[in-house]
């Protein structure tokens, strides 16, 4: 049976979301779960490298709910792991054993992790680094880049709004709130610039590094448009924050673990101050980490920069976490995530091709990015702008509709658990839509 044969049936879901919607705001959890298609959806069980919704539908998943699942949903050995932790116990309000061998394992692989602590999410990682930037250098403010996600506090829900005629211009951008309700003086904290402009973040630090305790980036802008630094951008970042005392921090919510074990700054040889590492670090159970160099992560050490938090380290996911980079570990486990990549990527390009479709096909390979523009290569947050979103739209939804999942902008990962059977079905999925779109 032919993928465009498949008849997709949402009903028990859309009643199941008109119930939800009495009780919880906007019958949500998190506000990107509503622009599912053909509205928020409710599952019922994930395996693998399939999800199943509660009308029965099956989806061949490259969303990896948001990037956490990198080996994909309910894995044995995570499974086993967590089940036989937890069995001693969930949470002590005290240390444990598990808690030193996974951090142990992160400093054995990422260049940057001297020394660290667990959190519960990337958004209360991120704030931490920051605290510590402050306290070292006794400055305030912090350097971020328009389209960069980092998580959705009030000091960065700013410059995520793709709006030319608000944006004012690349050199001094104007920051557009991503949401109401923030603190008023939240955009203080902080200089919005462009990104893959390091001219433009030397001239700034010229200006303005008396008061600039940090930079912080993804080393690759996942979040819009997966789209790679500039051969030297992160390498002039290093030695801009080396010159002035700044702190370099790696946003690794996306990167860890999917560009390597060592994240991408291991990739990319770049080694930041603090990093901050999340979703694929253990499977889908909520845990963070903020990890850097002693010469910094001291003022955690002695206490002079305070981190908190009661479910910290909770057993399961210490044991999700380090069952994870057992896994991950294994001989041969990125390279086949590469290389399944670069094959969906290439096959995207040829079905475009053959169907006369402008898609742009951008990335690394175990996540990348699709969008129809007429141009040859995005660089930065304000080019998305040229993108046919409506079109884009359509092909995401098309997809959907004959079971295959994508991330509604556009962004697809690879997990260790895709094969090459997965890749050549999507393909095919996608030059049928491809050729609808017609």
């Amino acid at each position: 049976m032919r993928a465009s044969d498949i008849k997709l049936n949402h009903d028990k879901s859309a009643r199941l979301l008109e119930r939800s919607k009495k009780v919880l705001a906007g019958g949500v959890s998190s506000e990107f779960r509503k622009f599912n298609h053909p509205h928020a959806l409710f599952y019922d069980r994930a395996e693998g490298v399939y999800l199943y919704d509660v009308d029965g539908n099956k989806y061949l998943d490259f969303t990896l709910s948001q990037g956490p699942m990198i080996l994909g949903h309910s894995h044995p050995h995570i499974a086993k792991r967590v089940r036989e932790y937890s069995e001693k116990g969930q949470l002590y309000a005290g240390q444990h054993l598990l808690e030193i061998e996974l951090a142990e394992k992160l400093n054995a692989h990422i260049p940057s992790a001297e020394m660290m602590r667990f959190c519960l999410d990337g958004s209360t990682a991120i704030q931490t680094a920051f605290r510590v930037a402050r306290a070292k250098t006794g400055r305030n403010k912090f350097i971020r880049f328009e389209g960069h996600y980092h998580g959705w506090l009030d000091n960065v829900s700013w410059g995520l709004t793709l709006d030319e005629k608000k944006m004012g211009s690349r050199e001094n951008p104007t920051p557009l709130p991503w949401t109401s309700g923030m603190a008023a003086r939240a955009s203080d904290e902080f200089i919005l610039l462009p990104w893959n402009d390091l001219e433009l973040v030397k001239k700034t630090l010229e200006i303005h590094h008396d008061s600039i305790a940090a930079i912080i980036t993804e080393p690759i802008m996942c979040n819009s448009g997966c789209i790679l630094p500039q051969e030297g951008f992160l390498e002039g970042l290093r030695e801009l924050c080396d010159h002035y005392g700044s702190a370099l921090i790696f946003d690794e919510v996306i990167t860890g673990f999917r560009t390597g074990l060592g994240g991408a700054q291991k990739y990319f040889g770049v080694t930041p101050d603090l990093s901050i590492f999340a979703k694929a670090l253990a499977s889908g159970y909520p845990i963070s980490a903020i990890v850097g160099k002693k010469e910094w992560m001291h003022l955690v050490a002695e206490g002079k920069v305070i981190h908190a938090g009661t479910m910290n380290s909770a057993c399961p996911l210490i044991a999700a976490a380090l069952g994870t980079i057992e896994v991950l570990e294994e001989e041969g486990t990125h390279k086949r995530m590469y290389d399944l990549g670069l094959q969906l990527m290439e096959g995207l390009r040829n079905a475009a091709e053959e169907t006369g479709q402008n898609l742009l096909v951008q990335g690394l390979g175990p996540m990348f990015h699709t969008g129809f523009t007429n141009e040859d290569k995005i660089r930065e947050f304000r080019e998305l702008g040229a993108y046919e979103q409506p079109k884009s739209k359509m092909f995401i939804h098309g997809l959907q509709q004959k079971g295959l999942r994508v991330i509604g902008r556009g962004l697809w990962y690879i997990s260790a658990v895709h094969k090459q059977e997965h890749i050549k079905h999507a393909i095919k999925v996608a030059k049928e839509v491809l050729m609808e779109l017609k």
